[in-house]
């Protein structure tokens, strides 16, 4: 997983009136927890950009006026109209403590069943998966050589050393889909 290093300053005023005075000054408002009691503090709108609009997932380095802790993005939140940063929460992570994350998945191969004219169809893009924060990886592989025409990949045909997949097992991961040229040649 990538690394991402933040910094946040505390903060003490928590009410409506001073975090809408917070975010007036490009700051956003934050919550850590999971490892002991929650810490509320503020980062720059310009230094989260690039860890919030990027496809990767990260491992967050977070400095809060001096002391550091590694962290995940938990939640961001969004106003439904502006599409303005409110709020995020990060959680804490500790080494021998599972985490639960949203891993991108990455389709490796050409399937047999898009050689003879079917058409491959990603069906998800990311697993959710538990495991040491440690041992999740920036995606996960999905080889599709072997992927038949009319044929998919669920959730429960696959497996990573390490990594509990807590996503529906009957859901559709990869699927290879007839066409009209398929129908023809087959």
């Amino acid at each position: 997983m990538k690394t991402f290093e933040l910094k946040g300053t505390n903060r003490t005023a928590v009410g409506k009136k001073e975090v809408k005075a917070l975010r007036a000054t490009g700051m956003i408002p934050c919550v850590i927890y999971g490892a002991g009691e929650n810490k509320n503090f503020q980062v720059k709108v310009e230094d989260v950009r690039k860890l919030i609009y990027s496809p990767d997932i990260f491992i967050i380095d977070l400095d809060l006026d001096g002391k550091a802790c590694k962290a995940i993005l938990k939640e961001i939140q969004f106003h439904p109209v502006s599409d303005k940063i409110l709020h995020i929460d990060f959680l804490q992570v500790v080494d021998d403590k599972p985490i639960v994350m949203n891993v991108p998945v990455k389709v490796q191969g050409l399937a047999e069943g898009v050689r003879l004219g079917g058409k491959l169809s990603q069906e998800m893009r990311t697993l959710k998966v538990s495991g040491l924060y440690n041992n999740i990886p920036e995606f996960l592989t999905v080889n599709v050589e072997n992927l038949g025409l009319g044929k998919t990949i669920q959730v429960r045909d696959l497996s990573f050393d390490n990594l509990t997949i807590l996503s529906g097992k009957v859901n559709v991961v990869v699927a290879v889909k007839a066409t009209r040229s398929s129908r023809n040649n087959g």
